[in-house]
C-alpha cells in the first residue's frame, strides 16, 4: 500500500506527516550485506581497538553511557564490527567512522541478518515527490517531513548533530555533535533531514520530529543488540519474519494544534 493511499482521507490543513528515513531506504532497497564486506587493517583497528577500549573505556564514561552499553562496547564484535566500519569507511568516510553507531546513517537495527540500511541520497526530492502524492488525495496545506532517529542536540538555540545531511540550521559536527551533546546532557530529538510543503522553523521541525519519535517507538530495539536479545539469537540472526511480527510505525501524523 502506498503512503497517499495509507493516509487517504486522514490528512487536515496544518498536519505535518512525519517518515521514517529508514523505512524509506529499506524500501527502496538501500541495504548492503555486511557479511559481503571485506575489511582491511584500519576497519579491524577500529573494531578492536577503537570499540573495545576508546569507546568502551573511556568515551563511554565521558558520554554517560550505559553500563550495558558500555560492556558490549567493550565487548565489540571484531569480526562483523569489522565489515562495519569497513562500509563505514568506504561509505561515509574515517570522521563518522569514529561514532560508536549509526556510522554516516549507516544503520544496522530493525534490519534482519547481516543487512545495514544506507541513508537516502536525495531526500529533498523524495520528500517533494511524496508532497505531490498526498496532494492528490489530500488537497490541502501540509508539510511532509523526513526524519532521523539520530539525535540532534540542543543548547538554546544552537541546534548540533553528527549527521550529515539535517536540515540547515542544524549544525554537522560529526562524533564531535554526539560527545558534546551527551557530555553535557544537551537536549537530544530526532534529527529532520528533509521539509517540504508548509515551512517549520527549526526548532518546530525537532519538536515535531521528537512527538513522532515518541509515537513511532523504537520497533524492535534501539541498537542491533537490543534486536538480538528480544528474539534470543545472535547479532546477525534476526529473520525478516521476527521482524514482521513487531508492529512498526514508519509514518506519523502530527497535527500542529499539539505543538
Amino acid at each position: 500500500m502506498t503512503i497517499s493511499r495509507l493516509l487517504r482521507g486522514n490528512i487536515r490543513a496544518g498536519d505535518v506527516v512525519v517518515i521514517s528515513e529508514k523505512a524509506l531506504s529499506i524500501a527502496m532497497g538501500r541495504t548492503v550485506d555486511e557479511a559481503k564486506v571485506r575489511p582491511r587493517l584500519a576497519a579491524r583497528l577500529l573494531a578492536r581497538i577503537w570499540m573495545r577500549i576508546v569507546w568502551g573505556r573511556f568515551l563511554s564514561r565521558i558520554c554517560n553511557l550505559s553500563s550495558v552499553t558500555a560492556s558490549r562496547l567493550r565487548s565489540y564484535p571484531l569480526q562483523e564490527g569489522a565489515a562495519h566500519k569497513q562500509l563505514a569507511l568506504s561509505y561515509a568516510g574515517p570522521l563518522q567512522s569514529l561514532r560508536h553507531g549509526s556510522e554516516g546513517g549507516i544503520d544496522v537495527s530493525n534490519v534482519p541478518y547481516s543487512y545495514a540500511s544506507l541513508p537516502l541520497e536525495n531526500a529533498e526530492l523524495i520528500a517533494h515527490n511524496i508532497l505531490d502524492a498526498l496532494r492528490k488525495d489530500n488537497p490541502v496545506a501540509m508539510t511532509v517531513l523526513i526524519v532521523d532517529s539520530d539525535k540532534t542536540y540542543t543548547w538554546r538555540t544552537i541546534h548540533i548533530s553528527p549527521i550529515r545531511n539535517a536540515l540547515p540550521g542544524i549544525l554537522s559536527l560529526n562524533v564531535i555533535a554526539y560527545i558534546l551533546g551527551r557530555a553535557f546532557r544537551l537536549r537530544p530529538r530526532s534529527t529532520p533531514i528533509a521539509m517540504v510543503g508548509t515551512p517549520l522553523s527549526v526548532e518546530e521541525a525537532l519538536r515535531v520530529a521528537a512527538l513522532a519519535n515518541r509515537a513511532r517507538g523504537s520497533g524492535s530495539g534501539r541498537t542491533a543488540w537490543d534486536m538480538a536479545e528480544k528474539f534470543g539469537v545472535g547479532l546477525t540472526e534476526v529473520t525478516w519474519k521476527s521482524l514482521s511480527e513487531i508492529k512498526h510505525r514508519p509514518i506519523v501524523v502530527v497535527r500542529r494544534t499539539s505543538l
